[in-house]
């Protein structure tokens, strides 16, 4: 992330905004969920978010004890950034891989995951 300019956060907080840029607005269980981290854990990386001025919080209208999360503009301006991590991670996972290999592996994946 340095090396895109992002500084100050953790793989943790670039999950949450990853997780943010592709559905706006979700709940602090919802993130939890995600990005399979603790709901502490959770409150602890959005604060620091917040204090960055990447993500807001929001009390639900009609009921206080849920809370929403969603990207600030600034936030929203790292979407780029982070769909470049991502197609790197990606493209250095696969390296040495055929077409029909990836095909295989991600068969073989969505197997293991239906087994959770």
């Amino acid at each position: 992330m340095a090396e895109q300019g992002v500084e100050g956060i953790a793989t943790s907080h670039g999950d949450i905004i990853y997780t943010l840029a592709g559905k706006p607005r979700m709940t602090m269980a919802e993130v939890s969920r995600s990005i399979r981290k603790d709901k502490s854990t959770v409150t602890a990386l959005v604060d620091k978010l917040i204090r960055l001025e990447l993500v807001q919080k929001e009390k639900d209208a009609t009921d206080t004890r849920i809370t929403f999360v969603s990207l600030t503009p600034k936030g929203e301006a790292l979407k780029p950034v982070f769909e470049e991590i991502s197609h790197k991670l990606m493209d250095s996972f696969y390296t040495g891989f055929s077409a029909e290999e990836k095909k295989e592996l991600l068969r073989l994946l969505m197997k293991v995951h239906q087994n959770f």
